[in-house]
């Protein structure tokens, strides 16, 4: 019986595992659910314990007087997804909080389900060095895109693979003037036309600073360089990805955009299993449309290039300086075209330094933190 341990689980990816896990249980699959995680949505995961069962439910946000079945903090979790009964963890966190569960399951030997795109994006070269050792774990992508390429890749000879191209919805602003963007609201950036996705991803996704960590991600999952990978918009979200071959071809991953189906795969694959989540009808979509990025009105997607091509610390403080950026915007600090535009000036003040160990990635992360105050206040 596989165990499985679902960090982030009152989040959107954790929600959607969940329901996952109990229609896989339906078919037959013997899957334990060893644990669940939140951080401070202590009400959410009371339910979510009584409903699912669990061995075990971390909150690390909130030291609570324990009670039976629950744990407390960070530490607690890092002891969870470790554990001799646990084969495959589920990251759903939100930003570099996700990282050091991602470094303990893969040198623990265990299957890492990655949706927290910020474990390669600030510890790319921390976990390459952990999958060159003997007894390792495994990771499978949960990112819809990831997951589309990392399928399509299979049974490919590297030799024959041209690049490859991420999609991008182009977010709820594609067709929005640059001159109107100053006023946008996070109440309209929160509004994504396709996906159903948490507060943080929807902001980086209206601002393609989503498909800038998908670049960076891209890089260290696939070991692909910077020039081999391509964006491309697709407002539909029915391809989720495409794999440009040597003699001009492409392969394309198709569905519904319905997140529930790469979770499903990281948990099932290579089967793919029957879900309940619908066929895609290609009559009833369409038309399917393609752009080029607006590389001028979006700047973040070229400066999360510049950020994976300088390498070292700069995708941490690429991240970090995001992650702040993001909280202020929600706040009403900044606008929204200043959060690329502060991203911009911290990694340009910023010296990079080689990313040794966990520690040198915290400083870097806690260096754009600090700069972003000094910026913005």
């Amino acid at each position: 019986m596989a165990g499985i341990v679902i960090l982030g689980s009152t989040g959107s990816i954790g929600q959607q595992s969940l329901e996952v896990i109990e229609n896989l249980r339906k078919k037959g699959y013997e899957l334990n659910l060893v644990g669940i995680t939140a951080h401070t949505n202590w009400d959410k995961l009371q339910k979510q314990k009584a409903t699912f069962q669990p061995n075990l439910a971390v909150l690390t946000g909130r030291e609570e007087e324990k009670r039976a079945g629950f744990e407390f903090g960070r530490e607690a979790l890092l002891e969870l997804v470790v554990r001799d009964d646990v084969e495959i963890v589920i990251n759903g966190l939100v930003g570099i909080s996700g990282l050091e569960p991602s470094l303990a399951v893969l040198k623990a030997g265990k299957k890492l389900a990655l949706a927290n795109k910020e474990s390669l994006v600030t510890g790319g070269p921390l976990i390459s060095r952990i999958l060159a050792q003997p007894g390792s774990g495994e990771i499978v992508p949960v990112d819809s895109e990831h997951s589309a390429i990392y399928q399509l890749l299979r049974g490919s000879q590297e030799q024959d693979i041209a690049s490859l191209v991420l999609t991008a919805s182009g977010g709820p602003f594609l067709y929005t003037p640059r001159e109107e963007m100053e006023e946008i609201t996070p109440e309209r950036a929160l509004q994504h036309p396709t996906w159903n996705m948490g507060g943080k991803i929807s902001i980086d996704s209206a601002t393609l600073m989503n498909k800038a960590l998908e670049v960076i991600e891209a890089h260290w999952l696939f070991g692909v360089e910077y020039d081999k990978i391509e964006v491309l918009v697709h407002p539909e979200s029915i391809i989720h990805s495409l794999v440009r071959l040597q003699d001009g071809a492409l392969l394309a991953h198709m569905g519904e955009p319905d997140m529930r189906v790469p979770i499903q795969y990281a948990l099932t694959g290579p089967r793919h299993v029957g879900g309940e989540f619908g066929n895609l009808d290609l009559a009833r979509v369409g038309r399917l449309n393609f752009f080029q990025p607006r590389w001028a009105d979006f700047p973040a997607l070229e400066l999360g290039y510049e950020a994976g091509r300088r390498g070292d610390s700069m995708p941490v403080v690429f991240n970090g300086a995001n992650e702040a950026a993001v909280t202020a915007f929600l706040e009403g600090r900044i606008s929204f075209l200043e959060i690329a535009s502060t991203v911009g000036r911290i990694m340009a003040a910023h010296g990079p330094f080689p990313l040794t160990d966990l520690k040198a990635v915290l400083e870097a992360d806690l260096w754009a933190r600090q700069k972003f105050v000094e910026e913005v206040g």
